[in-house]
């Protein structure tokens, strides 16, 4: 199983995907009220849309540091890298997982983004190899890379 995608297809997926959200954040702009003389339910909803404004404010931002960042590079041809498809052992049996950003998920797969802890720990590594890192509850995981395709 492959989930690898060409740059230029990366590129295309991700600027489909900013265009998308730079809809959602425009409407939830537009459901911003203005006037907090409303009642408890107005106030409310004024907080759900500047709570989701905030949200996509930040992903926004992600994606177009990811953008213009571009491709990671490949790490000497076997060792993981974005685009990905990574099957990890835990301890409890192995389990599959695209390593890539959010926006990059197909194929129903969980997602190892490479900004996090787990994904700073995999990018490079190769089949069989094992990696440590530090959870954010401060808990120390070790994980066995089983395959990388």
């Amino acid at each position: 199983m492959t989930a690898s995608t060409t740059s230029s297809t990366r590129q295309d997926v991700l600027t489909a995907r900013l265009h998308e959200l730079y809809a959602e954040r425009e409407q939830a702009r537009r459901e911003l009220v203005s006037d907090s003389s409303g009642d408890a339910a107005d106030r409310a909803t004024n907080v759900d849309a500047n709570v989701r404004f905030a949200m996509l404010q930040q992903r926004i931002a992600d994606l177009e540091v990811e953008l213009s960042v571009g491709e990671l590079p490949r790490s000497g041809g076997s060792g993981v890298s974005v685009g990905d498809v990574v099957t990890v052992d835990f301890g409890d049996g192995p389990e599959t997982f695209l390593y890539a950003s959010v926006e990059q998920a197909v194929g129903g797969l969980e997602v190892i983004t490479p900004g996090s802890p787990f994904g700073k720990a995999l990018r490079g590594a190769a089949s069989g190899s094992t990696v440590t890192y530090t959870t954010a509850a401060r808990r120390s995981m070790t994980v066995t890379v089983v395959a990388v395709s």
